[in-house]
């Protein structure tokens, strides 16, 4: 009578142990400590009787900024310097990881327009739309400051990059051109024939 009570003990534990396992339910689980689950919480721009202009979403304290938000560095963010005039040269040492992180967001965000070599025959040009080589005799003499604006607020058929692409991304990028540049002679005013 043991034996068979202890195969009768062991059938019955591996069959709830089965059944606790893989097994679909449509009722909700069972929630030991449901505090995290219902927060009583507000959604974006949701209206709040609690505070007294209506809204849930508060006003930040008037000369706070958030972390990481704080951009001082006028020459870095906006490429100009303390009169507002585009910045002559990057702010940024050109190094081999500059340039290498130029290089590569180039590919990224330029490339498809731009084409590998920044001579304007991506696919804008392939679709028979202009698309500015960046060999042209005026992109040479430009300040870094004005390329930076053009990447980050665009140019005609260019959009802006400012929220994809970070400053100091955009400064690479502009080093990478810059090099671009340089190993290509000037005499030949950026025409390709």
């Amino acid at each position: 009578m043991g034996e068979r009570m202890a195969t009768l003990l062991l059938v019955v534990v591996s069959l709830a142990g089965i059944g606790c396992r893989g097994w679909t339910s449509s009722r909700p689980p069972i929630h030991v400590n449901p505090n995290m689950d219902h927060q009583p919480k507000y959604r974006p721009q949701a209206e709040s009787r609690f505070f007294y202009d209506g809204a849930a979403m508060r006003v930040p304290v008037e000369g706070t900024v958030a972390r990481g938000e704080l951009w001082d560095d006028t020459a870095f963010y906006e490429g100009d310097d303390a009169e507002g005039n585009d910045i002559v040269t990057s702010p940024v040492e050109t190094t081999e990881a500059v340039l290498a992180r130029g290089a590569e967001r180039y590919r990224i965000y330029c490339q498809p327009c731009h084409d590998p070599g920044g001579e304007g025959k991506g696919i804008l040009f392939e679709r028979g739309l202009p698309t500015t080589s960046l060999f042209e005799d005026r992109l040479r003499t430009v300040e870094d400051g004005y390329l930076f604006e053009v990447i980050t607020d665009g140019r005609g058929l260019m959009p802006g990059y400012r929220w994809p692409i970070p400053a100091a991304d955009r400064w690479a990028i502009i080093a990478h051109v810059r090099e671009l540049q340089r190993q290509r002679p000037a005499e030949d005013g950026g025409e390709i024939e």
